[in-house]
């Protein structure tokens, strides 16, 4: 069975891609498509994003006036794209949705998942707050109803692991040092990786990961660290993926972005404004642990 949460991931991305380039809401299914190909390529779910998809877009004048009310003091194009979206596909499955498909409660969740897991530091409590609010002016729909046995969790220790590689990767110019970045739809910058093939060593993953993503030939010159976290695959379930992360040496070159749903950039920065930027909380100490070992090494 298809992963519910991965599809409204999906969808999510897709709005977030229409709002943020003004693209005509026809072509909207066309970026839908582009992004299960990418992240979901059982596809056994797609009638479930199309349908929450054009739900949405064609109730956005009704479900933005709801979070004008219910959220007053933040005009809806002052509120983040990211975090707009996650509001109006939430509202959707909140007001429009069976409730047999998709419970209240369930509708809020979700959507708090997703303001966990793309937006800001302050983006579940704000969806929580519209969504809270906008929940008990309909009168609290299946309060008391009781919730469904969950399936049965699977241990940690028993869940498949994916191997993932990247890299902060550097260069050298004109005697300033820089680092090459990919940014995500979801406003992050971060690092180039990709799933290590079973032939493969993470460094062989890693070095192919940049030369495909950002087409930048690198050297692997020392091990930075791993991040696990926990990912549900529609195939699989939960999964483990633990990703290694290495810093790399590459040429000063211009950086060719794959043409691939999730990355809208890339881009070279110097040192000193890297760490102004806005990275996922878990890339950040990976990327400050390069700079401080490139900075030592300079200064013996």
């Amino acid at each position: 069975m298809a992963n519910r949460h991965l599809s409204r991931s999906i969808v999510l991305q897709a709005l977030f891609e229409w709002d943020l380039n003004a693209v005509d809401k026809k072509d909207v299914i066309d970026i839908l498509d582009r992004n299960i190909e990418e992240f979901a390529q059982n596809k056994t779910d797609r009638p479930f994003m199309e349908k929450l998809l054009t739900g949405i877009l064609s109730k956005q004048t009704e479900l933005d006036l709801v979070i004008s009310k219910a959220a007053p003091e933040w005009p809806i194009d002052r509120i983040s794209p990211v975090d707009r979206n996650i509001l109006r596909l939430g509202l959707f499955e909140l007001l429009f949705s069976e409730r047999s498909e998709v419970p209240a409660k369930v509708a809020i969740n979700e959507a708090i998942e997703l303001a966990k897991q793309f937006g800001g530091d302050n983006s579940s409590r704000f969806v929580n707050g519209v969504l809270g609010a906008v929940y008990k002016e309909i009168g609290e729909p299946g309060k008391e109803e009781q919730s469904k046995r969950r399936k049965k969790e699977v241990p940690f220790d028993q869940m498949p692991i994916e191997r993932l590689s990247g890299a902060v990767v550097y260069a050298e110019e004109n005697g300033e040092m820089y680092f090459a970045l990919v940014h995500d739809i979801f406003g992050h910058w971060t690092l180039s990786k990709s799933k290590v093939a079973d032939a493969e060593t993470v460094e062989q993953g890693a070095m192919r990961a940049l030369l495909e993503e950002i087409g930048l030939p690198v050297e692997i010159e020392a091990e930075l660290g791993n991040n696990e976290y926990i990912a549900t695959q529609p195939e699989k379930g939960k999964v483990r993926k633990q990703v290694h992360y290495f810093l790399a040496k590459a040429p000063y070159q211009e950086l060719v972005l794959a043409k691939k749903g999730g990355l809208d950039d890339a881009r070279w920065f110097r040192v000193a404004d890297i760490l102004a930027l806005n990275f996922y909380e878990d890339i950040l100490p990976i990327v400050t642990k390069a700079i401080t070992m490139l900075v030592g090494r300079r200064s013996k």
